[in-house]
C-alpha cells in the first residue's frame, strides 16, 4: 500500500478519513492520525473563525497530519478568514470543494500546503490541473453527502487516462477489498467518510450512531430537500414522511431566475439546521447524512478498530487474489 498518499504525508495505510459536515471533529483526526491514516475535517464544522482558529491550533500541537476542507464558493462567507486561518497554522492538506479554488492554491500551496480537489467528472478535473492543484478526489455515486453521478469504476479509470494529477477514490469503500479494487484501478487511495461516523471518537449523538449500524446500502437514498442539490440521506420514517423531492413551491422557486439563488440559500439553511438538530439533538425530525458504505458497519468501533479491519481485510483480499492468479 505504497502509494503518493502514503509518501506525501508519512502514513502507513492510503486512507483519508473525509471531512464530514456536522460529523468530523479533532478527536477522530487524531485518531486518525494514531492509526496510521490521515483525516480532514470542514472549516464549517465551527460556527466561527475563532472557533475554526482554536481548533487548528490544537490540531497542529496535537496531530501528525491532518487535513482542512473549505468550501470555495460564494455560499462560504468565512473562506477568506478560514483561508487566513490555514496560512498561519498550515494543515498538510486541503480538500476544496464546490467553485474555483484558485485563490486557495495561490496563497496555501506556496506555504507547502498541498492542495486537494473534489471533482465529479473530466472537465472539471482538467480545470483545477490547469489551476496547478496537487491532486484530485474522484468523487463517485457510492459517496455519501454529495455524490457524483458516475461509478467508481468508471470514474477512476476516466480520470487516470485524460488527467496527469493523482487521484484518490471517494464513495463506496467500506472493506479491505473495496480499499483493494480502487488502488488496483490506479487510484492512490480512498476517501472513506461513513463508516467512521459511528466511531467513539464521533461526537454525534447515540441515536444518528446507532442508525449507520442497523441501516445498510438499501436504506439509503438522494434527495433534495437538504440544499437544493442532490444528497444522500438514510430514509429513517421521517425522511419517508417527508419525501426526497423538493414540494411544488420549492422546485418553482429553483426555477425561477431572479429568485432561483435566494430560494436555494433558504434551502440549504433550513436543511442544515434539520441535520444539526438530528446530529446533536433529541428530535423525531431524524435527518442523517450517510453513503451505502455503512453496510459494512455491523457495530460501533474506535477508529483504530476500523482501520486496522480494513487492513486485515486488504491483506486477506490480497491474498485470494495471489492464490486465483498463481
Amino acid at each position: 500500500m505504497n502509494t503518493w498518499l502514503t509518501k506525501t504525508f508519512n502514513i502507513k495505510y492510503p486512507i483519508i478519513m473525509a471531512p464530514m459536515f456536522l460529523v468530523s471533529n479533532k478527536e477522530m483526526l487524531i485518531a486518525a492520525a494514531e492509526a496510521g491514516i490521515t483525516g480532514c475535517v470542514p472549516a464549517l464544522n465551527w460556527r466561527t473563525p475563532e472557533e475554526f482558529e482554536e481548533a487548528m491550533k490544537e490540531l497542529r500541537e496535537k496531530c501528525s497530519t491532518f487535513g482542512v476542507n473549505l468550501i470555495a464558493n460564494k455560499s462560504n462567507i468565512q473562506l477568506d478568514k478560514q483561508i487566513a486561518i490555514c496560512e498561519k497554522y498550515k494543515p498538510d492538506f486541503i480538500i476544496t470543494s464546490l467553485g474555483s479554488p484558485k485563490e486557495i492554491i495561490k496563497r496555501l500551496q506556496p506555504l507547502g500546503v498541498k492542495i486537494i480537489c473534489d471533482v465529479v467528472d473530466v472537465e472539471y478535473a482538467l480545470k483545477v490541473q490547469e489551476l496547478g492543484a496537487d491532486a484530485i478526489i474522484a468523487v463517485n455515486s457510492g459517496a455519501g453527502g454529495h455524490a457524483g453521478p458516475i461509478p467508481a469504476s468508471i470514474l477512476v479509470p476516466m480520470l487516470l487516462e485524460k488527467c496527469k494529477l493523482p487521484v484518490i477514490s471517494a464513495g463506496g469503500v467500506g472493506t479491505g477489498a473495496g480499499l483493494l479494487s480502487v488502488l488496483a484501478m490506479g487510484a492512490e487511495g480512498a476517501s472513506i467518510g461513513s463508516p467512521f461516523i459511528a466511531t467513539t471518537e464521533s461526537g454525534v449523538n447515540d441515536d444518528y450512531k446507532q442508525a449507520i449500524v442497523d441501516y445498510g446500502a438499501k436504506d439509503i437514498a438522494l434527495t433534495t430537500k437538504i440544499s437544493g442539490t442532490p444528497c444522500t440521506v438514510i430514509k429513517t420514517p421521517y425522511v419517508k414522511k417527508i419525501g426526497l423531492d423538493q414540494n411544488f413551491i420549492e422546485s418553482f422557486l429553483n426555477k425561477n431566475k431572479q429568485l432561483k439563488k435566494y430560494a436555494k440559500m433558504l434551502t440549504y439553511y433550513k436543511g442544515m439546521k434539520l441535520l444539526e438538530s438530528a446530529a446533536f439533538g433529541a428530535t423525531y425530525k431524524s435527518v442523517w447524512c450517510a453513503g451505502p458504505s455503512i453496510e459494512f458497519v455491523n457495530k460501533r468501533e474506535s477508529t483504530k478498530e476500523i482501520v486496522d479491519r480494513l487492513v486485515k481485510e486488504f491483506a486477506d483480499a490480497k491474498t485470494k487474489l495471489d492464490q486465483m492468479s498463481s
